[in-house]
Order: structure tokens, then sequence, then C-alpha cells
């Protein structure tokens, strides 16, 4: 079953079509950036743009940086405050006039790992981190996920969270040399294994892509990978979740 896939970011807002019986994401990537003004009105219209560069006729599958539950954003921690107690997946669905599912995006990231990535089969304790503009997460218990933990805002050293302590955006804005950062990343790992004692950790997110070059500084118990999907992960994560909670249409033989 194909499905359109829309992770909208704190940065840039993508989407792919998604083949959900392989995990294969198929035609082209489409990319626009996120607005400054993160607004619904705002952000709905650069959502329109995209959706409408596919015509797309079908279910669609969002996911986007806030704790989402039955397809409401229960606050808004990353876009407007505008965003808290709205129903997304309703906003969607009138927008797109088709069938909308809305997740969290490491939610969704995760689900792709999971499902076909480099997390698929593996027993016990699974987190995956979404490192980039801040922190995002999703813990998986023996495949089945834990939804909206949001462990960056777990409290670290100095009254800093986890994510402005460990982010890529701090990184940048610090002008931290890799091997400071990787030590600072480590210590946000050490805090999580200290409270889950994991069996995989899973890094998605911008920093998937030069993972190795981080990771080799990185000392902890817990294995360490680079998500299989990398920056993608939620846009097959959304299209998956999409595909598990919208009801196909009756046949009739």
């Amino acid at each position: 079953m194909q499905i359109l896939g829309i992770d909208i970011g704190s940065s840039a807002i993508k989407g792919c079509v998604a083949d959900c019986k392989t995990g294969v994401l198929t035609g082209g990537h489409f990319r626009i950036p996120t607005p400054a003004d993160t607004s619904p009105h705002k952000l709905l219209a650069k959502v329109y743009k995209l959706v409408s560069h596919f015509k797309w006729q079908g279910p669609v599958g969002f996911c986007l940086p806030e704790p989402v539950r039955n397809g409401v954003v229960v606050r808004s921690l990353h876009f407007s405050p505008q965003w808290a107690d709205v129903n997304a997946a309703a906003l969607f669905e009138e927008m797109t006039d088709c069938p909308v599912a809305v997740i969290n995006d490491a939610d969704a990231a995760g689900l792709a790992e999971v499902q076909f990535g480099c997390a698929r089969n593996v027993p016990g304790i699974v987190i995956l981190l979404t490192v980039g503009t801040g922190i995002g997460s999703a813990v998986f218990v023996n495949g089945q996920l834990l939804p909206n933990t949001e462990l960056g805002f777990i409290p670290m050293e100095e009254g800093l969270t986890a994510a402005e302590l460990a982010s890529v955006k701090t990184k940048h804005d610090e002008g931290l040399k890799r091997k400071k950062w990787a030590k600072r990343l480590e210590d946000v790992l050490q805090k999580y294994e200290e409270i889950f004692h994991p069996d995989l950790f899973v890094i998605s997110g911008s920093l998937s892509h030069k993972a190795g070059k981080t990771f080799q500084y990185i000392d902890i118990r817990t294995p360490l990978k680079p998500a299989h999907f990398l920056n993608n992960a939620g846009i097959l994560g959304a299209a998956l979740h999409a595909g598990n909670s919208i009801p196909l249409p009756e046949t009739h033989s």
C-alpha cells in the first residue's frame, strides 16, 4: 500500500510516497523550508503547497515535533503555542480532502527503524533519538511504542535539559568542536542508560548523516547505531502510522 508521508520539522517540511509493505520510499522527495511563523495558519499554507506538489489522492501520514494523542497536539513545545490542543488530524484532513493520521516525529522515525531499519527484531528496550534542532525520542519495548516520551526535556547539569546541552543546534550556537560536543551527548546517553537500561540506541535526525565521526568519541555500555533511513525515517514512519491507523475501504466480492 502506498501512502504519502509528510515530516513537518523545525527547519524543513519534507514529503515522499512510501510503500508500506516494503519500507521503500518511491518517487521523488519534495522539501520546502518551515516558515519562521509556525502558527497553524502559516504552517498549513506551507503544508498545502507540499501536498499539492504530489497531486495526491489517498491516505496521508503526518508527523511533527509535538506530543500527539489521537490526532490532537497535546501541548506545543517547539511550534507556535497556538498549536496546543489543536486537532491537527482534522485540520490536515480538511486541507487535503484525504484520510489523515498524525504522530510525533520521533515516534514516526522509531516506527520506521523498528519495522524496517536497524532496530528490526531487536528485543528489549530500544530508544531512538532524533538529534537536530532539539532531541526527540521514541521508546520501544519488545517492538511496542511508548508514545510521546520527549526525553530531550530530562534535566541535566546546570539546570539545562538534555536538548539544551547536546542538540546539534547547541553545537552550532556555541561553536563546539565535535569531540567536546560528543562528550555532552555521551553524558545524555549515560543519563538515559541510568533510567532505562536500554538494549539499543538509534540516532536519527541530522546527526545520523555523519554519525561515525561523532560516535568515535562516545563511550557507553549500550550499542549505538545510526538510523538506517537517516533523516528520512520520519517520512516513512508517518506513512506507516497512517497505514496502521486509517481503516481501509471495504471491498465487495
